[in-house]
């Protein structure tokens, strides 16, 4: 069986960007995540201590969010590595980070990164 715990387009304002202004004044940014986690025991047991708490990824990606980098893909990695260290029955993660605004001068919905990664099977 293969399952997953996501989180869709969380909104954040954060000041992430290359340009100065990206730094001082901030722009929206929309991250998903999908997790593939083992859910068997929580389909069996309606626990939270045996499922992923999503609350927690959460603020997990806040947290990171709140962190200015100049780039989103920095970003990127350190949230996909705290997830993998915060929820070690993590096996994989996709992550997309979206700048709602990016200062590309054209018209788009958005641009950013968008990783697939897996755990290292010899940690």
């Amino acid at each position: 069986m293969e399952s997953y715990i996501y989180i869709k387009e969380a909104r954040f304002h954060a000041y992430h960007g290359v340009l100065p202004q990206e730094q001082t004044v901030g722009q929206d940014f929309l991250v998903s995540i999908r997790c593939g986690v083992d859910i068997s025991m929580a389909m069996e047991h309606d626990m939270l201590e045996v499922a992923l708490d999503y609350g927690v990824l959460y603020r997990l990606i806040e947290h990171e969010m709140s962190i200015t980098s100049q780039l989103v893909e920095h970003v990127a990695g350190r949230i996909a590595r705290q997830v993998f260290i915060t929820f070690p029955h993590v096996q994989s993660i996709d992550l997309t980070i979206t700048k709602l605004n990016p200062p590309i001068g054209g018209d788009c919905e958005g641009a950013g990164v968008e990783v697939h990664l897996t755990k290292d099977k010899t940690q």
